[in-house]
């Protein structure tokens, strides 16, 4: 792919220096072809998920409002979730909000204890719940804490008052700081009651 200030006959290398292509060798202007076709139909196909999820949100939307029109009523304030099925039951489209949850100070008290607890067990207590709190208090590259993880520690029922004040401690810190939509659609396996996603996700097809 020729950018617009690239004269011709000249490819731009990563160092944004003019390469003559007469100097670069085949497989590599084949590479370079190759991983421009793909992005070019990738921010195709990006762009058109992009307008089939706004348009798929804003006619959910307007069917729910005249639905609720049959009735006399005015919907308003937080969308929640929605379960839509074709006539014949052979396709079904779920639009469901889900929370973005972060923690404040309280999950710092609560590692606090936490450690305590860990350094007390750490000959009589059992050494793969010090793997699984490390792991779920791990951070990822830019820094993140994995929800789900740190929430998961709660379904451990320990009977040790620092553990219990520690998982009120999480419980607590739980901050909701926005919502995000998604819609999923699910298309009848034959002649089942059972329905398969229709995968939207390249990573995922």
């Amino acid at each position: 792919m020729q950018n617009q200030t690239t004269p011709s006959g000249y490819r731009m290398d990563a160092k944004g220096r003019l390469i003559p292509e007469a100097q670069i060798k085949p497989i590599d202007l084949a590479r370079d072809q190759l991983v421009c076709d793909i992005i070019a139909g990738a921010s195709k196909l990006s762009a058109e998920l992009q307008f089939f999820k706004r348009r798929a949100f804003e006619d959910i939307e307007a069917l729910v409002e005249l639905s609720a029109e049959q009735y006399g009523v005015k919907l308003g304030g937080k969308k929640g979730n929605i379960q839509l099925v074709s006539f014949d039951g052979r396709y079904k489209v779920l639009r469901a909000v889900a929370d973005r949850i972060t923690f404040d100070e309280r999950l710092q008290a609560a590692k606090v204890l936490i450690d305590e607890c860990l350094t007390d067990w750490t000959e009589k207590g059992p050494g793969e719940l010090r793997v699984i709190v490390q792991d779920a208090f791990d951070v990822d590259k830019a820094g993140n804490i994995n929800v789900g993880k740190i929430l998961s520690l709660r379904r451990h029922k320990i009977d040790d008052e620092r553990w219990k004040r520690a998982m009120e401690a999480i419980g607590d810190a739980v901050q909701v700081i926005g919502t995000t939509p998604y819609i999923r659609v699910y298309e009848r396996i034959g002649d089942s009651e059972k329905y398969r996603l229709l995968s939207l996700d390249l990573a995922g097809s």
